[in-house]
């Protein structure tokens, strides 16, 4: 990991603290992923050229800046390649609509892949 990168995971670490107190951070799947009554709500991941920042539930928040995952699921994320690429104000807004908007990715496997929607 390059020394951006790890500047760029430590504002996203830092910001992810700050704003979702009660989360619980934890390594899965080898990633730092932040979870909420168990449920996954955030992570970040080092890609080849950048560092991407996953929203479980991303896809249903009404904010701009983050990319749809494939359709599956309902995960969103935005991609870092240098600190001064993060927007503060974007990340804090994606974070509370993080808390506020939730699929039940901790139940997925026992529903077969069928999301249901938490809050």
């Amino acid at each position: 990991m390059t020394a951006t990168d790890r500047a760029i995971c430590d504002a996203l670490h830092a910001a992810i603290q700050t704003e979702l107190p009660d989360a619980e951070g934890k390594i899965w799947h080898a990633h730092p992923v932040w979870f909420l009554d168990g449920n996954p709500i955030v992570g970040y991941s080092k890609l080849k050229d950048c560092i991407r920042l996953m929203f479980w539930s991303g896809a249903d928040f009404d904010e701009p800046g983050l990319t749809p995952g494939t359709g599956k699921f309902k995960d969103a994320s935005v991609r870092f390649q240098a600190v001064e690429d993060i927007d503060l104000g974007k990340l804090r807004l994606w974070l509370a609509q993080s808390k506020l908007l939730q699929w039940d990715y901790k139940n997925v496997q026992k529903r077969k892949g069928r999301l249901e929607r938490l809050t």
